[in-house]
């Protein structure tokens, strides 16, 4: 089976879309399946190379618009690519509505299309466009493209109550899993200049308003009222590449932490080699993240928390999320919460024999969602697929 994705970004990009198609491009392979992936002018390969550990990478796009349609159908018909198969987030298609209306095209080529949501946000399309245009855009691919992916109960939910089915396949961790023994975590901690007995939280991951930055501040600074060694260790790049509206949200989130004065108790790491995020991950106490919309098991950066052993402390979700449960892998606070975040950290600081508990849990949860697993559910949904559906009148 050939497989074509389609998708805005892709390593080098930074992203958490890109990093998930090239794991499960990697995990595809593996299983004897064969992987060609368009993206982004962008995503130019180390020393400018076609394939990128056997995967061919052809950073040709420069914008997302219409004649997408037909550069897709040309290059499908010369690799004879089995499926299609859009990786979806608005921001990585530069919020242009071309390749929403793309399946509906492409399967009147008599192309197997695929489309995997990354999240149900609404593009922008032009002014004036009302919510319902711009949501009826996003959604318009749930009706017309042979196999809808999402990565989340609550995405399949919303989407089932408009009548539109799609198979839940949670993704996995970018992070791959490591252990630090307890003189590598010391080390690990030094480097970063905090001692054994300091307080040091962490956050994972770009900022953006969806992310809750501003309680994160907010909770160091309570936490700190009460522990005077708490730390933030704000791990990777500060926003990603997709999206360069969330540089004021940066800047809001910033100017609030030096409002506070906890300004100085922050530090951040840049861009790391995946290797050295696992080890940063770790080396910290408690990994806060505080999402606005709660958590879900569409967060990369939760994946890598819970695939590294993290005492997290995260949102409630808005959906079902029976794999995590309250007390067991993680603590849940409601969102905007700050008081329930500093009790829930302060807990984890004062009381070890629970942070161990989540630590052990988180890892021993992280293994129902690895890449082979995600990879054999992609095949089967495709196999399931093979003879389109009629596409429904318009």
């Amino acid at each position: 089976m050939h497989i074509l994705f389609v998708t805005g970004e892709y390593p080098p990009m930074q992203g958490g879309v890109g990093d998930y198609t090239r794991e499960l491009g990697h995990a595809l392979r593996s299983l004897g399946a064969r992987v060609t992936v368009l993206t982004s002018e962008r995503a130019v390969q180390p020393d400018c190379a076609e394939f990128g550990d056997g995967i061919r990478v052809l950073p040709a796009i420069r914008r997302w618009d219409w004649p997408i349609w037909r550069t897709v159908r040309g290059l499908a018909a010369d690799l004879h690519a089995d499926w299609v198969h859009v990786q979806y987030q608005t921001a990585a298609f530069g919020m242009h509505p071309a390749i929403n209306f793309a399946p509906w095209w492409w399967r009147r080529q008599a192309l197997h299309t695929a489309w995997t949501y990354h999240d149900l946000l609404v593009p922008y399309l032009f002014p004036k466009a009302g919510r319902r245009l711009r949501m009826w855009t996003t959604e318009h691919p749930a009706t017309t493209a042979d196999l809808v992916v999402v990565t989340n109960e609550g995405d399949r939910l919303q989407l089932e109550r408009k009548g539109r089915a799609a198979v839940a396949i949670p993704i996995g961790s970018n992070i791959r899993g490591r252990e630090l023994s307890p003189r590598e975590r010391a080390a690990r901690r030094k480097v970063r200049g905090y001692g054994d007995d300091d307080l040091v939280l962490a956050y994972f991951g770009f900022l953006n308003r969806s992310k809750g930055g501003l309680a994160l501040v907010k909770t160091l600074h309570q936490v700190s009222q009460q522990n005077p060694t708490a730390r933030l260790l704000m791990i990777g790049e500060q926003f990603g590449a997709s999206d360069q509206t969330n540089r004021d949200y940066l800047e809001e989130v910033e100017a609030l932490a030096r409002k506070l004065k906890v300004y100085d108790r922050i530090q951040w790491t840049g861009r790391l080699p995946d290797d050295e995020v696992a080890a940063e991950l770790n080396a910290i106490d408690v990994l806060l993240m505080p999402y606005e919309d709660g958590a879900s098991l569409r967060r990369g950066t939760l994946m890598a928390g819970l695939a590294n052993g993290c005492a997290i402390v995260t949102t409630t979700p808005q959906a079902p999320l029976p794999e995590l449960q309250h007390g067991r892998e993680v603590l849940f606070v409601a969102p905007g919460d700050v008081e329930g975040m500093t009790r829930a950290v302060l807990s984890l600081a004062q009381e070890p024999e629970l942070r161990a508990t989540l630590q052990h849990n988180a890892r021993q949860c992280s293994r129902h969602f690895g890449w082979d697993e995600i990879a054999r559910r992609h095949l089967d949904a495709y196999a399931a697929r093979s003879q389109p559906a009629p596409l429904p009148v318009s």
